[in-house]
């Protein structure tokens, strides 16, 4: 550690130092010893005295020089720097805050700060002045600053109070910064912030729109598929429409042929048999038996076609009886042909079935054997109806000739074979409707209708 010598030997040294350096002048010899060393000091002392000298002269230059380095640092900092008493009077001010308030420093001195406040941020300032002063250490604040000219800035105040060589009187020192473009940085970021809010709400309300389009663009093409099918089945109804009111037409044809060839006929032969059985009682009354004869057998055949007709019509045994014992009796009465087999298996709950349903079977099972025996040549026709998971099947198949089941969608065989009847028949109680016909195999018709019904073995 460099031991520190004191000032008054560094200074004795040096003066010696110096003295040796120096011819020193000699005192007359006859002087006695303590004179000698008398003089000798006083030439030390004198040289010690050159020296503090010249350290007060280089200490008075470097004072001067720190000086001149603390005015310019002082009148030329980037900041405003102000000494103002407590009724805000500035005192002092270097020549940033001259330039920052746009007075010369000379007219500022003596006037009061308050007075380049805008007035409307002057109770800051004074509440401000008022913190510094009541010795709450470092305090800040933001206010308006205005120019002579009339120009206003934002600037930032930071002061504390200092005392003053005056023990009753204290200052405060007060920095102040041009904030304007600060301000309006923050103005245009908080700006910036308010669009990028709007963007961000723009954003949503086109994304909500898009959404939007999205949603109608697809509501319309549901709601073109919707109106598609509308009018398919509009064209379908209405060639349905078409198609029963052909068939309509085509049964009271029948039906007024059937009329008129066989009912007409008979009851026109019951009327030439009542002409003879006439004249027979005038001629013979014996001959009465044998006139009446004919006419039962008549009265008879005319009795079986009408019932023909009604069951034809609407069977009353469905009613009375069930559908497995009518389709049973449909079945026996038709025209026997050598060869020909029938096969009936009915499911016995399907009698738990409304009227409408059996009547659809019913009615399905009729056309279809009736087809198979205009059409398929075949020589076996299997009727069957199974109870499946949730529901009743009706199967018509025969081993007959097959035919090309795409040639269903033309109107020649729908109305050949009566496929539109049936299919609307199904479909209008829930069901599924379907033909299957494979060369070799023969076709199979088949009608599937929902019904809930525990399961029953069927009857043979």
């Amino acid at each position: 550690m460099k031991k520190i010598v004191p000032i008054k030997t560094r200074m004795r040294r040096q003066s010696e130092s110096r003295l040796s350096g120096k011819q020193a002048e000699n005192p007359d010899p006859q002087f006695g010893h303590d004179t000698q060393r008398l003089f000798h000091e006083l030439q030390v002392h004198q040289i010690e005295l050159e020296l503090q000298n010249e350290e007060l002269n280089q200490a008075n230059l470097a004072a001067k020089a720190a000086l001149e380095r603390f005015t310019d640092l002082y009148d030329f900092a980037p900041v405003g720097y102000f000494s103002l008493d407590d009724l805000g009077v500035m005192v002092e001010l270097n020549m940033a805050g001259a330039v920052l308030l746009g007075v010369e420093r000379s007219r500022l001195t003596g006037r009061r700060f308050q007075l380049f406040v805008s007035p409307r941020t002057r109770p800051v300032f004074q509440e401000f002045l008022d913190r510094i002063f009541s010795g709450s250490g470092r305090q800040y604040c933001e206010v308006e600053l205005q120019r002579e000219t009339g120009h206003s800035f934002w600037a930032e105040l930071a002061g504390t109070s200092v005392p003053t060589g005056d023990a009753q009187q204290r200052l405060s020192r007060i920095v102040v910064s041009d904030i304007s473009a600060r301000r309006m940085a923050e103005v245009e970021h908080k700006r910036v912030g308010i669009l990028a809010a709007k963007n961000r709400e723009l954003e949503n309300e086109i994304s909500l729109r898009r959404a939007s389009e999205a949603s109608l663009k697809e509501s319309e093409e549901r709601f073109r598929g919707l109106l598609h099918q509308s009018r398919l089945l509009e064209k379908r109804l209405r060639n349905m429409t078409h198609e029963m009111l052909k068939m309509q037409e085509a049964e009271r044809k029948k039906i007024s042929r059937e009329l008129h060839d066989e009912v007409s006929q008979i009851l026109l032969g019951i009327n030439v048999q009542l002409e003879m059985f006439a004249k027979a009682v005038q001629t013979d009354p014996q001959a009465i038996k044998k006139a009446i004869k004919p006419m039962r057998w008549i009265v008879g055949k005319a009795v079986r076609i009408v019932h023909q007709f009604a069951r034809e019509l609407r069977p009353a045994m469905l009613d009375d009886l069930g559908l497995i014992p009518t389709l049973r009796s449909y079945i026996s009465d038709l025209p026997k042909r050598k060869g020909r087999t029938f096969q009936f298996t009915g499911y016995i709950g399907v009698e738990s079935m409304d009227n409408d349903r059996r009547t659809v079977l019913y009615r399905i099972a009729q056309e279809a054997i009736t087809n198979v025996i205009k059409h398929a040549n075949a020589s076996r026709i299997d009727v069957s109806i199974l109870k499946i998971p949730g529901g009743v099947s009706l199967e018509v198949a025969d081993n007959g000739t097959s035919f090309d089941v795409a040639q269903l969608g033309t109107s020649r065989w729908q109305n050949r074979l009566g496929v539109t009847g049936m299919r609307e028949r199904v479909e209008m109680i829930g069901g599924q409707f379907s033909v299957v016909s494979a060369r070799g195999k023969g076709t199979t018709v088949r009608a599937e209708i929902p019904f809930p019904d525990p399961e029953q073995k069927p009857h043979q």
